[in-house]
């Protein structure tokens, strides 16, 4: 441990079950510092005046500077806490208090015996009016997430860069399609339009890898956004563009690893930066590899070799595993998740393999970020079936062995498998529609289950529809499920106009597909309606109307929720606020069939008529309720 960090070494000490306040966070931009000799290079090169937390680390990158003195120049209000060196000479981290500081232009000095050999300015800039306040997304939200170079080509100018490895190629289903920023942008009515509230998009950050580049969870530069997608301003104006429409921006964010073309592996900032280090040094082919045994982690049985598989293997010997007990590198993560909030004006962040980075630093990170903007949300990526090894890393969550999480939501995986799972079984006294029943009654197990996101499907699982053996009414049950829980829905792009993909197996190139009329070739164009079968209209409209008619039910928002056992091959769910009541009736039957309305009376009570929020007809509630068909019915409940 570093002498600058008594705190983190102290948390660590502990397992970082509570970070101290003062622990060392801020942010960082990675864009060359403004110097004499453009080999020397500063992240963060800006940062500003103000934040909950006065302390910033300066990681400076040049040739032989480790003997270097590092001296304030020009400061006001600002105060030269130390520097460190590691064993690496071409780094050095200074520590700087900002506390007294206010928005300024520093000017920084490196000096050998006493002589300037190298200079360079550090803008402290303004905070945005209301930063710290800013509202995380939510359950009022939905979350349409985007793999941008799949969804719109707005600049094809940009799919080629000279800098770059990979070219486009479009032909290839693992190649780069072209879909970029200026796309999303493009898009905004489209989606406003649709009845979403955020986006999700998979990482914009610059990959500069030899091949499969284009899903972006291979970063080279934690502080450029790739050239191909646009550039760091375009992510901003992306940001306020979207803000004008009502939509955020979740920024997809990976601490775990990164990618084997960042510069760090021709000259790492420490011996400890990644994990297998000094195997890799020998034998760049010679990595260990992650166990995935996540429950490891948790396990109170487990040993520390276990624990350590799983957590410091590598994904891929192109993703090198980066090693979150170096303090400087626990710094340096915290400060760039910190620093494109504070940069673009997210709303959110969603955290790429959540239980996979060290699980002490996984506090460290959580807590700087909620401490810095309390209103914020952050969902985590714990891809497990099981809700207790979900829910063990949900803030609140009272563990067993004494962890504590300051994320405030989880992905939930294991209501989505069953969902998948239930709507495809056929119904009996023990499996289908009772599974999904059942799973929902483990919400016992949560701190808080509605602040989890529930999900469809994402860049990972197989297309909704496909999963839902191509049955509109299986893929519309599905649907509304999601958007009508008592979860933080999140769909996938596509998902409204029945993309497709085969059902079984890892099926990545067709899961993120094209989107029709992401080209000005493509012969189905989504935003035009050009082309659209009438299934694909049938689920777009279905899809738009439901996700508007949410945008103002507090019902489903907020409101209570009540569900029946499924009897039958029916699933019954209320949710109520206020005047508001819905009921949500789940049909597998395919024949025709008369529901008695009498079992559902403490979630109608004096209600006698239900207005079907999709097609708009009415119904008597006083007398059974005739299902033509299998399918859902979403009745809003009037008297």
């Amino acid at each position: 441990m570093s002498f600058h960090y008594p705190h983190l070494a102290q948390a660590y000490q502990q397992h970082l079950g509570r970070l101290a306040s003062s622990f060392l966070l801020g942010c960082a931009l990675s864009t060359y510092a403004m110097s004499a000799n453009a080999t020397l290079s500063v992240e963060p090169m800006s940062w500003w005046a103000g934040m909950q937390q006065p302390q910033l680390q300066l990681l400076l990158t040049g040739e032989n500077i480790r003997e270097s003195q590092v001296k304030l120049i020009k400061a006001q209000g600002v105060t030269l806490i130390n520097v460190d060196t590691t064993d690496s000479n071409n780094h050095l981290f200074v520590n700087l208090d900002l506390s007294q500081a206010k928005p300024q232009q520093l000017i920084l000095g490196l000096f050998k015996d006493e002589q300037l050999i190298e200079q360079f300015d550090y803008e402290l800039q303004t905070r945005k009016k209301g930063s710290r306040d800013r509202q995380g997304f939510s359950n009022k939200d939905v979350i349409y997430l985007i793999t941008p170079d799949r969804f719109v080509n707005g600049d094809p100018d940009n799919d080629n860069q000279p800098d770059m490895l990979e070219k486009a190629d479009r032909s290839f289903d693992g190649g780069r399609h072209g879909g970029d920023i200026l796309g999303i942008r493009k898009a905004l009515p489209y989606l406003h339009d649709l009845g979403v509230t955020q986006l999700w998009i998979n990482p914009l950050l610059e990959n500069n890898q030899q091949k499969y580049s284009y899903h972006g969870y291979s970063t080279t530069n934690f502080y450029r956004i790739d050239p191909r997608f646009g550039s760091n301003e375009e992510y901003q104006s992306l940001v306020e563009e979207a803000q004008s429409f009502g939509i955020g921006i979740i920024q997809d964010v990976v601490v775990n690893h990164m990618g084997s073309g960042h510069q760090w592996m021709s000259s790492m900032p420490s011996n400890t930066w990644i994990n297998g280090q000094s195997r890799w040094l020998k034998d760049p082919t010679d990595v260990s590899y992650s166990s995935h045994r996540r429950t490891t982690v948790q396990d109170p049985y487990s040993v520390d070799a276990d624990k350590t598989d799983f957590s410091d293997g590598w994904f891929d010997v192109t993703m090198p595993d980066l090693n979150q007990r170096d303090p400087h590198m626990a710094t340096y993560l915290i400060q760039n998740s910190i620093w494109w909030v504070e940069y673009a004006g997210l709303s959110g962040i969603r955290e790429d393999t959540y239980s996979y980075a060290d699980k002490a630093f996984l506090t460290a990170w959580s807590k700087a970020i909620m401490d810095e903007y309390p209103h914020f949300n952050i969902v985590g990526e714990e891809w497990s079936s099981n809700p207790v090894t979900v829910s063990y890393w949900q803030a609140g969550k009272k563990n067993a062995d004494g962890y504590q999480s300051f994320a405030p939501s989880m992905m939930d995986f294991p209501l989505y498998d069953t969902l998948i799972a239930s709507l495809t079984k056929e119904e009996d006294w023990g499996a289908g529609f009772i599974d999904l029943y059942q799973m929902l009654a483990n919400d016992v197990v949560y701190a808080n289950p509605s602040q989890l996101v529930l999900f469809e499907g994402n860049h990972d699982t197989n297309r909704i529809y496909s999963l839902m053996k191509n049955d509109i009414e299986l893929y519309k049950m599905a649907m509304a499920y999601v958007l009508t829980s008592n979860r933080i829905p999140q769909i996938f792009y596509g998902s409204e106009i029945i993309m497709q993909s085969p059902a079984e197996g890892r099926n990545d190139g067709a899961v993120r597909g094209d989107f029709p009329g992401g080209w000005p070739q493509d012969s189905v164009n989504v935003f035009t309606g050009k082309g659209l079968d009438p299934q694909q209209t049938e689920a777009l409209t279905f899809v738009r109307t439901l996700l508007n008619y949410r945008k103002n039910s507090l019902a489903i928002q907020q409101g209570k929720l009540q569900h029946f056992v499924p009897q039958d091959g029916i699933y019954v769910q209320s949710r109520h606020q206020g005047n508001e009541t819905l009921l949500v009736i789940y049909n597998k039957n395919p024949q025709a069939v008369e529901l008695d309305l009498q079992r559902f009376k403490p979630a109608i009570n004096d209600n006698t008529i239900g207005v079907d929020i999709i097609s708009k007809q009415s119904y008597s509630l006083s007398k059974p309720l005739s299902l033509a068909n299998k399918g859902v019915t979403i009745l809003k409940l009037e008297r």
